[in-house]
């Protein structure tokens, strides 16, 4: 995580060099969610299970500055919303296309004929072992909002 945020750090640098050359607001926000935004949330749906409570306040802290600096809209988002935001994007992607390259991890369809609460997908949960587990991509998507 300190690596991602001294590379955005780097970034804003070079923002600062576009802006102080007339670049303009609108264009610098492009330019910010492709670099700076993009390098954040890179693979967020791998790996943002395992981010701490202080890693998230990091890159909150760090989207806040570019807020202030006038990097990024006013209305960007805090990164949990970011990353919930991409993980079901992937997720849906993955429920939607049969040859997904992630779709052979997905465990196999419910044949239950209960009558329950709707959930967003029709797939089996799997047994929850570990708090390793509640890290990982399919299985805190498959328990999503199941309560």
């Amino acid at each position: 995580m300190s690596t991602t945020l001294s590379s955005c750090s780097s970034m804003m640098y070079a923002l600062r060099v576009l802006r102080d050359h007339g670049m303009r607001p609108s264009s610098l926000h492009d330019v910010y969610r492709a670099t700076v935004l993009a390098k954040i949330l890179y693979c967020s749906p791998a790996w943002s299970g395992f981010t701490s409570a202080s890693d998230s306040s990091r890159i909150d802290a760090f989207l806040k500055k570019s807020k202030r600096l006038g990097y990024s809209n006013a209305n960007t988002l805090p990164v949990a919303t970011l990353f919930a935001t991409a993980d079901d994007a992937l997720f849906k992607h993955m429920l939607a296309n049969q040859h997904h390259v992630l779709q052979p991890l997905l465990p196999d369809q419910s044949s239950h004929n209960y009558n329950l609460r709707n959930r967003r997908h029709q797939l089996q949960l799997t047994q929850k072992t570990t708090h390793f587990n509640n890290k990982l991509f399919i299985i805190r998507l498959l328990f999503k909002n199941t309560y």
